[in-house]
């Protein structure tokens, strides 16, 4: 098995970035690659496929894990994916199973387990403005876009795990009011009040905010969920609702399951795709069911939480 592991080397710390070089070094078949700049990890994983790679590792956060989504997203048939955890958030990997410490993630890239342990899981289309991009986590658009818009690189190494609780603080005060209105599969476009909107096909964003608790990876269908306008007394118990786990039962969320869902506000909702803001146009998002293989860990369940 020929194993390409695409490094981001801003991603996590010198230690790890070292213990990775050195577990590597000490494997047959696996090459270390370290992305150059942003979108490199895009080309590298073509690359690696193309060179004939079975499995493409991506080490880094959730961005290292997006650009490489893109490169492998079109050969998808001819290799599986795998995560190394470095990142701030590491929010697929939570999803997954996959040990956050990256020496432990390495062990599950043995060839016995990556055959045991291989899913087919769903693969997000995104249309929005002219692009196409795969999504394999979490779209979110409105008070979450704006959070992403005002979240630096040097908030995240300030900040680390805290650092989109620190953006939410900062754009808290200038929450935008949108008209939003939303098609569900093949039906007409409705109006729905909409704060904020989170299209899932895992389950945390933000450094393990358990957003979609019930979504599943392999059935096909999207978990979007709505948090609408309320009073800043009312959404901050959402916002508590949302640390316990618990906030897809409260009164202000709706949660609902599509297979394609089309999206448009005014003004402009912004929306990021797996962490990486994206567009504010018109946005759609459909599923290619179980088109992506991935390795997961040995806490993976296909199944979210029930209702």
């Amino acid at each position: 098995m020929r194993i390409s592991i695409i490094v981001n080397p801003a991603a996590g710390n010198a230690a790890q970035a070292a213990r990775l070089r050195d577990l590597s070094a000490g494997r047959a078949g696996v090459e270390l690659l370290e992305t150059e700049g942003p979108g490199h990890g895009r080309e590298l994983a073509r690359a690696a496929v193309e060179a004939g790679a079975d499995l493409v590792v991506a080490a880094g956060g959730d961005g290292t894990i997006n650009e490489i989504v893109q490169g492998l997203g079109p050969y998808r048939d001819r290799a599986r994916l795998a995560l190394l955890p470095l990142g701030t958030g590491n929010d697929l990997a939570r999803t997954l199973g996959v040990p956050l410490d990256p020496a432990e993630a390495f062990a599950l890239l043995d060839e016995d387990h990556v055959e045991a342990q291989t899913r087919k899981l769903d693969l997000v289309h995104v249309e929005s403005a002219g692009q196409t991009r795969y999504c394999l986590n979490v779209a979110a658009g409105g008070f979450s876009g704006q959070v992403d818009e005002a979240l630096t690189d040097d908030m995240k190494a300030t900040w680390g795990p805290l650092a989109y609780l620190r953006s939410a603080m900062k754009v808290l005060p200038d929450l935008t009011g949108y008209q939003t209105t939303i098609a569900w599969d093949d039906q007409e476009f409705e109006r729905v009040e909409a704060l904020n909107v989170i299209v899932a096909n895992g389950r945390t964003c933000a450094g393990g905010m358990r957003v979609a608790s019930r979504a599943s990876m392999e059935d096909g269908l999207l978990d979007v969920v709505i948090v609408r306008y309320a009073s800043l007394l009312d959404l901050a118990a959402v916002a508590a609702r949302l640390l316990a786990g618990t906030y897809l039962s409260s009164d202000e969320v709706m949660h609902r399951r599509a297979s394609r869902v089309r999206i448009a506000a005014k003004p402009g909702m912004w929306f990021n795709v797996d962490g990486e803001l994206l567009s504010n146009a018109p946005i759609s998002f459909s599923v290619e069911p179980r088109a992506i293989r991935v390795l997961v860990g040995p806490g993976y369940s296909a199944e979210g939480e029930a209702g």
